[in-house]
């Protein structure tokens, strides 16, 4: 069975194109107004899951040093960093919701740029979601978010 992917609406980023620092960083989604009503209880949660494609890279790196800071954090592959330049470029970010009004969703912490397409949202659930004991290589407090 063939699943096609379909945008179920777009990122609009409020403030200029970030490159690191995007944790404060304010956009909205525009969900197509069809699925309007999916978003009933939404409104109960304080973040979201927002998986988007990053239709504007058409480079494919093997190997990549996270957002460029050469001599600082060792280069890796491209699998072990969030970095844009994947074989399939889809980000994954977990935002706050500020707002949710009619079909559209105020957030922070989404760095995208303007009509990124919006694959899927779902709600954050400490539960599942949330990791005890996760592991990070040291470098990876040396980024910025």
């Amino acid at each position: 069975m063939q699943i096609k992917l379909r945008s179920i609406g777009v990122a609009k980023n409020l403030e200029k194109k970030h490159f690191g620092k995007w944790a404060d960083v304010l956009s909205e989604l525009v969900i197509d107004k069809k699925y309007k009503d999916a978003l009933q209880g939404l409104d109960k949660y304080s973040h979201l899951i927002v998986i988007y494609w990053m239709h504007e890279v058409k480079t494919c790196d093997i190997r990549h040093v996270p957002q460029g800071k050469v001599g600082e954090v060792p280069e890796v592959g491209i699998f072990a960093c969030r970095c844009p330049q994947r074989p399939n470029p889809i980000g994954i970010s977990t935002v706050k919701i500020l707002k949710i009004r009619d079909n559209i969703i105020s957030v922070k912490g989404l760095d995208v740029i303007k009509d990124t397409p919006i694959l899927d949202i779902k709600p954050y659930t400490p539960q599942y979601d949330a990791v005890k004991n996760a592991k990070t290589p040291d470098w990876v407090y040396k980024l910025d978010y």
